[in-house]
Parts: C-alpha cells; sequence; structure tokens
C-alpha cells in the first residue's frame, strides 16, 4: 500500500511538472500580470505620445481586428537632426499571430506631405517629425495608417543587450568600409549577436538599400522570436526602461501590454515581407531610389487584402515574386 502510494504521489508530480512545461508561458504571463504589469504600464507611459488631434479608442483586452502600424527606426543624436533609417508599414493580424511588413527604402523618391516638394522619404521626419513622416507614407500608399511606433538606435543596441543577443543569419562578413562611412565589421557563422553588431546589420548600406530593408525585416522577424521565448518575459520592466526616450508610439501602454500577452501565448508569430523596389537616379548629383509603381501597387494590394478582417488566414496575399524579395 505504501509503495502504491509512492507510485501515485510521483505520478502526480510528473503530471503537474508536465503541466507547468506545457503551460509555461501562461505561467509566466500570470506572474507578469501579478508582479510587473502596474510597472510596465508606468514606463509605457513615459513613451506614449500621440500625434496632433489623435484620439484613439480604449484598448480592449482582446485584440481581434487587424490593425496597421508604421515602424520607424531613427538616426537620432543628440542635437543632430534625426532622419528614419528604417521606414515600414506593418500589418498586424494579432488573431493569427500573423504580421505583414513593407519596407520603404529611405531614399524612395516621394512627395513629402506639408512640405510642398519630392524628396527621399528618409527626410519627412527630419523636415516634421512623426506626423510628417505618417501623412507621407499614407499618401505614398494610398493606405490609412492607425498607430506609429519608433525607436532610436541606440534604444535599439541596449534592448537586444538586455535579451541577451539575438541570432542573425549572417553568412559572410559584413565590413562597412566606405570612404565617408563609419567603419565596422560583423563576423559571420556567430550563434548570437550584440546590440552594436545587430546596429551595424540594420544599417549596413553599402550593397544596396534594397539589402539594407530586407535585413531589417530579418532583424524584427528574429528579434521577435527572441521575445517569445519564454525566459524573456522576466525581462520586459527592464526592456521597457531601457528604451525609455528613445522610444515612442500612440499606442496606449494597455493596448500594448495586452496585445503582447495575446501574441506570446498565441499561435508561432509569422512575418511576411515584401520591399518596395526601384531604379536609381541622380538629380542634381543627389541619388534617389525611383519607386516601382507595379510594386506600390502590389503593397497596397497585399496591404488592403491583409487589413480586410474577413480574409482567411490561408489567402493571405503573398509577395508575387518570392525570389525576387530574398536579400541579395
Amino acid at each position: 500500500m505504501k509503495r502504491k502510494s509512492i507510485y501515485i504521489t510521483l505520478a502526480v508530480l510528473i503530471l503537474l511538472g508536465s503541466s507547468a512545461y506545457l503551460f509555461r508561458t501562461q505561467l509566466i504571463v500570470a506572474a507578469f500580470d501579478l508582479f510587473m504589469a502596474k510597472d510596465v504600464e508606468d514606463s509605457l507611459q513615459k513613451s506614449y505620445k500621440p500625434l496632433q488631434g489623435d484620439k484613439k479608442p480604449e484598448p480592449v483586452v482582446l485584440q481581434s481586428k487587424p490593425f496597421s502600424v508604421m515602424l520607424l527606426g531613427s538616426d537620432q543624436r543628440e542635437d543632430e537632426p534625426a532622419r528614419s533609417d528604417t521606414m515600414i508599414y506593418a500589418v498586424v493580424r494579432p488573431k493569427e499571430s500573423k504580421v505583414l511588413l513593407v519596407s520603404i527604402p529611405r531614399d524612395t523618391y516621394v512627395d513629402i506631405i506639408g512640405k510642398g516638394k519630392k524628396d527621399k522619404i528618409t527626410h519627412a521626419f527630419a523636415f516634421g517629425g512623426h506626423q510628417m513622416a505618417k501623412d507621407t507614407m499614407e499618401a505614398f500608399l494610398d493606405e490609412d495608417i492607425d498607430y506609429y511606433a519608433s525607436i532610436n538606435f541606440q534604444g535599439l543596441k541596449d534592448v537586444v543587450d538586455a535579451m541577451g543577443g539575438v541570432e542573425l543569419p549572417i553568412g559572410k562578413d559584413i565590413v562597412n568600409k566606405g570612404k565617408d562611412h563609419e567603419k565596422f565589421t560583423v563576423k559571420a557563422n556567430k550563434p548570437i549577436y550584440s546590440g552594436e553588431e545587430a546596429l551595424n546589420y540594420v544599417r549596413y548600406r553599402e550593397d544596396s538599400d534594397f539589402n539594407r530593408a530586407k535585413r531589417q525585416q530579418v532583424f524584427l522577424d528574429m528579434a521577435a522570436k527572441r521575445l517569445k521565448q519564454p525566459d524573456q518575459i522576466g525581462k520586459v520592466p527592464e526592456l521597457i526602461a531601457i528604451m525609455g526616450d528613445n522610444f515612442q508610439t500612440d499606442m496606449q501602454p494597455k493596448f500594448i501590454i495586452d496585445l503582447a500577452k495575446q501574441m506570446l501565448t498565441g499561435p508561432k508569430v509569422d512575418m511576411t515581407s515584401f520591399t518596395i523596389m526601384g531604379e536609381g537616379m541622380r538629380i542634381g548629383g543627389v541619388y534617389y531610389n525611383d519607386p516601382d509603381m507595379e510594386d506600390v501597387q502590389e503593397a497596397r494590394d497585399m496591404i488592403d487584402n491583409w487589413m480586410n478582417p474577413d480574409t482567411p488566414s490561408d489567402q493571405l496575399l503573398k509577395p508575387k515574386d518570392a525570389e525576387k524579395q530574398k536579400l541579395q
């Protein structure tokens, strides 16, 4: 009888241990709600910067409808004027944990809304901050944007370091050696890359603006996978505190927290990437990227398809030429 009792106890312990492993993400989220949520919400409040006239609806606990976000990575350095080194139109479908990333290379020649002239799209942020960048992206793609989120390079570097680094698919050394460029080398085939190396990976542009945009998409995908690991959620307060003034958004803190928990406990995040390509040209000796209007139209079609809540998951559009969209 005593032996039977021991067996039953062992069986229960094994079952509880297995359950804890199987539901470890849910347990971590529960612990987050209990011990950390309030501190994180207070920290995020510092990054909440609504645009003029912004009136966002109150956030709901469970996000089911797709929404769009303008993602910006800026090269802000102290007193220097900032430019948006990264400009991505993202569609998030939280119900399926699917994300569409449409990158617009920084040198793309567009109408700068509010400036009355054409210029590189990266200059919209320098001329008029988040509002002008948003207005310009909306006009270029002929699509509305629900939210914006931006982080500067220092914030990106520090966050990656706080996560313990990030995996990156670097098959050969990346060497920045241009005469007027900052010199650096990112070694290939390392198991994990530091914040400085990740920053150099996304900034490197001595091959092409297209490849630079693709690397930014790859980085976002790999960072999302890293954050999805259960051991990372305990670092969330530290990550939020690190970002501080380096991060700005008009997404309300509760919206971000509830969305993060929903996607953390949902299916594996699946990202689809598309980059608007074009032809290089010079005007007055200045280099620009003349966008391919077929690519622009394909981007619009994909955004419309992904933003439609009635589009079944298996009917979400993918890039027509997958080979053309690969990192070259």
